[in-house]
């Protein structure tokens, strides 16, 4: 019975609660904890000292590591940093109220507007590692396709040009190696110069009928003369004619022999260059003026001699090749430089500015907790400076000022007025007010143009993936290329010009064959797509975006409690300020509503209101209150029915006003009272 009575004595002397906080912790807290979280600064001081290193240690540490994890730091340095940084934070936790409370407002302040510009620099990490980082990878991986195929087409046209030129190239190196078999050759035509003389009285080389008749009953030099005239004449002739018949059969042996289109054109145009043949005409004019045998012949014929027996001396033949470099067609550095090579060096480049700009990302990530430090501190300096400052909260002590007002028969303000509602927060209302409603439209408008853009780059990178793989799966080229060609010229005889022929000539005699078979499978794009992983990295964030856009309004709220936490006399000042202020208005509030009404327009008619109007349904016409601005239905409404007024109230606004109009009379008006809008409160966000 005694402790009864001693608990009993206690709850009286017990002050009650001013705050919803107070009345949960009173609930759920021993009484010890309760005295030690809500008793005065100068109660408990050593206690408070160890409670603030260890809140300062904690704090200092979770900032550290979210400001300086993404800062390229030794480990020295970030040693020194971290102590230097956890040594101000405990500082800061054990003497600096407004510290310890600007930390804990943080934490709403990162689900609000400093949580989204946040999650924003997330947004754009994910984009980057996603589609900005893949639609780049994809556009090279085809730059580095076309690149391969251009390389696949120059080593064939380098094998087409091998067949073609390889045959030439042969020729004239046979010709070299059989140097000293010339040298034979010419040496034999020495020995063999006896037989000229026969060769050149004999009744052959030209028209046996003609020359018979003209060389007949002349002198030796004359029939030399004239027979050397014929001679040149019909071996040009003759020549020209069969020059032209062996390019016209080694053309068709050429075409059969090699079926494949425009490489047997490419490759056996030499065979009709039959217009060298007419080279030969030359000899015409030439044997008329040098040929015919002068009188000195014998002398003319030992220097024959002479030069025959030099021929042999000597017989030398060297092979050059010269290269020409061309400049390539595409504008390219040079030919022999990898095209693959270039691109994959171009890339580089352009990856190594993105990754500068992502380590910048990196550090934005790093500084905006020092954004939402800023934003929580000056949030805490305004509270405690501005009494105005976010102070249109219903708050409990507020509820407890207006019960004893009401208890004592003073003037008191709960439930407000209609007209009232737009200016107070019912803190434990789910409900939006309208000043917190544009914090959400304008978050939500900032959230879809983000994921408009996501949205546009993700569908980009979407529909890239799928043109290249389009490309991958249907341009598959498969290459075969053979070639075939063979030279055999068969010079008859065993005379010296035979044999001669049969080193120049015969080393045309060549065959090749070339069968290649190759594809581009190894040149093919091979684009990579997002992974869920991704794409929920570049969406989540966006998400929780939207939803922080609905948090904030009661985040914002929490604020103000953490802050009355901290400063409970401050709070109960902004409370007793609100309350009268709020009374003054009260008592003034049917002269500052009829001021407003009266300075303020006739509200204009809306467009859907006029147009039902002109249909001939006045019945449907939108109306709102003029005073509170709520939409009345039909016949809900009080309209004035003063001449050219036209002004709608609400029933419990035409009440508080005396049941009169103040648009159509103000003669009915009181003095007119200032309505205090320099020192009115104000919401933040």
């Amino acid at each position: 019975m005694g402790s009864t009575l001693i608990d009993l004595q206690r709850t009286k002397r017990r002050k009650p609660c001013h705050s919803t906080i107070e009345k949960i912790c009173e609930r759920i807290l021993p009484d010890v904890a309760l005295k030690f979280l809500f008793s005065p600064p100068h109660e408990f001081p050593r206690v408070r000292l160890l409670c603030g290193v260890l809140f300062g240690t904690v704090s200092g540490a979770a900032l550290y590591l979210g400001l300086m994890h993404n800062i390229v730091m030794t480990t020295i340095q970030r040693l020194i940093v971290g102590y230097v940084f956890v040594g101000v934070c405990i500082m800061g936790g054990m003497f600096s109220t407004l510290f310890r409370c600007s930390v804990l407002l943080m934490f709403p302040s990162i689900l609000g507007s400093q949580g989204r510009a946040y999650l924003m620099l997330f947004v754009f990490f994910g984009l980057y590692q996603g589609p900005v980082t893949n639609i780049p990878y994809n556009i090279q991986n085809v730059a580095y396709s076309m690149g391969c195929n251009l390389d696949l087409q120059i080593q064939h046209s380098k094998v087409m040009w091998r067949v073609v030129i390889d045959p030439f190239v042969q020729v004239v190196q046979e010709i070299v190696d059989d140097t000293a078999e010339l040298q034979s050759e010419t040496k034999n035509i020495s020995r063999n110069f006896q037989s000229i003389r026969d060769e050149v009285l004999g009744r052959y080389g030209y028209n046996s009928v003609v020359g018979d008749s003209i060389t007949m009953g002349n002198s030796t030099q004359e029939v030399f003369a004239a027979k050397t005239m014929m001679r040149c004449d019909y071996v040009v002739e003759e020549g020209i004619e069969r020059c032209r018949g062996w390019f016209d059969v080694k053309w068709q042996e050429c075409m059969d022999t090699i079926s494949v289109p425009l490489i047997n054109h490419l490759l056996c145009v030499p065979m009709k260059f039959d217009f060298l043949c007419d080279v030969m005409k030359v000899m015409a004019p030439w044997c008329r003026e040098e040929i015919p045998v002068e009188g000195n012949f014998g002398q003319t014929f030992d220097k024959l001699n002479l030069s025959i027996g030099k021929l042999g001396e000597e017989f030398t033949t060297n092979v050059i090749l010269q290269k020409v470099e061309q400049q390539s067609v595409f504008g390219l550095s040079m030919l022999q430089e990898d095209f693959s090579t270039e691109l994959s060096k171009t890339f580089e480049e352009k990856k190594a500015i993105v990754d500068q700009l992502l380590e910048l990302v990196h550090v934005l990530l790093s500084f905006a907790f020092i954004a939402v430090f800023v934003s929580a501190f000056g949030y805490a300096r305004q509270y405690c400076q501005d009494i105005r400052f976010d102070n249109i909260y219903i708050t409990t002590y507020f509820r407890q000022i207006d019960a004893r007002r009401r208890k004592a028969g003073k003037r008191y303000l709960l439930p407000l007025k209609k007209a009232e509602h737009k200016h107070f927060i019912n803190p434990w209302s789910f409900s939006i007010h309208p000043s917190e409603l544009k914090l959400v439209v304008a978050g939500l408008l900032q959230v879809l143009s983000l994921m408009l853009f996501t949205c546009v780059l993700l569908a980009v990178d979407w529909i890239l993936f799928h043109v290249f793989d389009i490309i991958h799966r249907h341009s598959f080229t498969q290459y075969s290329f053979s070639s075939y060609h063979h030279i055999d010229i068969d010079v008859a005889g065993e005379s010296i010009l035979a044999n001669l022929l049969r080193k120049t000539i015969g080393a045309f005699n060549t065959s090749s064959s070339v069968d290649m078979q190759s594809s581009n499978k190894h040149c093919l794009p091979d684009p990579h797509a997002l992974t869920w992983e991704e794409y929920l990295w570049s969406i989540v964030p966006l998400l929780m975006m939207a939803l922080m856009c609905c948090l904030q309004v009661y985040t914002n709220r929490l604020r103000r409690v953490i802050a009355a936490f901290y400063f409970p006399k401050r709070e109960k000042r902004r409370i007793l300020f609100l309350y009268n202020l709020q009374i003054q208005k009260r008592m003034m509030f049917v002269d500052i509503q009829r001021r407003k009404l009266m300075t303020a327009q006739k509200p204009q008619m809306s467009v859907l209101s006029a147009l039902v109007v002109q249909m001939g349904c006045p019945g449907l016409k939108l109306q709102r209150c003029c005073v509170c601005g709520e939409r009345q239905r039909r016949g809900q409404g009080l309209e004035c029915t003063g001449s050219g007024c036209g002004v709608v109230y609400c029933p419990t606004c035409w009440r508080d006003l005396d049941q009169f109009c103040c648009v159509c009379a103000p003669h009915k008006q009181h003095d007119p009272v200032d309505s205090g809008n320099d020192i009115d409160v104000y919401y933040v966000d």
